[in-house]
């Protein structure tokens, strides 16, 4: 069994103890109820529980770049035998976008920052468990889906709760066939749905941006997608430039609100504050937008996410 241990500030060794989920229902809860552990989703819905399992995926949700999301939880160690069940679930989800469309409709909240091709979206598939076998990665590098595979595990030290969080990332096999093309986002793919100088400017400021994560020496990692551009600790954004329509691009800054209102550097303005991505948005103007001054909120982000 595992050990964890946590050093605080006050250089305390604290030996955390693990806390099993006590049920699939109250796993499902936790994540469900905890959406950081899902920053780049939105969740749609979680499945009332009955008495029969129904061709329906525990959750459903709809990622920043548009795809839907189908999330199926073990509370159980899960190995390739799952396979066969999520990949109904995907077909499920591909044949009945009126459906996720109408989940989607009936949030609470709308996103406007995200937008969906509900003709011709992707499904991304999203497997959820405490401990995840070997060969369920084997089997991921043989099926045309996006997969992740997801390790969650609970402990516990006193009153606090700790969820350590662990994406599995299978080996690329040398003889794989590939299925389908993996998308490249550069300036072609941004120019054939945008307005051509507006990704002119976007791009340079994402590649502005990449300078000071450097020269900052932040271990964060440069990803485009079809929506944004974001920098990445692990599989968590600390900031991304989005797009908002065809022409406008803002910062996406993830820091906690109360800090977003009480921190303003001069000559920066907080558009608003995205409570699905607990993002302070910042749009940039290509003519008057100066980059360095961002770079205390970026590093604030940096520091929140990294825990520096």
């Amino acid at each position: 069994m595992p050990n964890l241990f946590w050093k605080n500030k006050s250089s305390k060794t604290l030996n955390l103890v693990p806390k099993p989920f006590v049920s699939e229902e109250d796993f499902e809860k936790t994540v469900f109820d905890t959406k950081e552990l899902l920053q780049d989703i939105s969740l749609l819905r979680r499945q009332i529980r009955g008495g029969k399992k129904t061709t329906r995926p525990d959750m459903i949700g709809i990622d920043t770049n548009g795809n839907v999301c189908i999330i199926e939880m073990k509370n159980v160690n899960v190995n390739a035998e799952i396979i066969p069940q999520v990949l109904d679930y995907a077909i499920w989800a591909e044949s009945n976008p009126d459906s996720i469309k109408n989940l989607w409709l009936e949030r609470d909240e709308q996103i406007d920052e995200i937008d969906i091709d509900w003709d011709n979206y992707t499904v991304r598939i999203i497997i959820i468990a405490p401990t995840i076998d070997q060969t369920t990665l084997k089997m991921i590098n043989r099926i045309r889906y996006d997969v992740d595979l997801i390790e969650i595990t609970r402990w516990v030290e006193k009153n606090n709760e700790f969820m350590l969080v662990n994406n599995l990332k299978p080996e690329v096999e040398k003889r794989t066939k590939t299925t389908r093309g993996l998308m490249t986002y550069d300036r072609s793919f941004y120019e054939s749905t945008r307005n051509k100088q507006s990704v002119r400017h976007f791009l340079k400021f994402c590649e502005e941006t990449e300078k000071i994560v450097k020269k900052k020496k932040w271990p964060l990692e440069m990803k485009y997608n079809a929506f944004y551009c974001g920098f990445k600790l692990g599989f968590f954004n600390a900031f991304s430039i989005k797009w908002i329509g065809t022409k406008t691009f803002a910062f996406y800054i993830k820091i906690p609100l109360k800090v977003a209102e009480k921190f303003q550097p001069k000559g920066i303005k907080m558009e608003k504050y995205s409570t699905n991505w607990n993002s302070a948005v910042y749009y940039i103007d290509p003519e008057k937008t100066k980059l360095h001054s961002f770079i205390p909120l970026l590093e604030k982000a940096y520091k929140e996410l990294s825990g520096s």
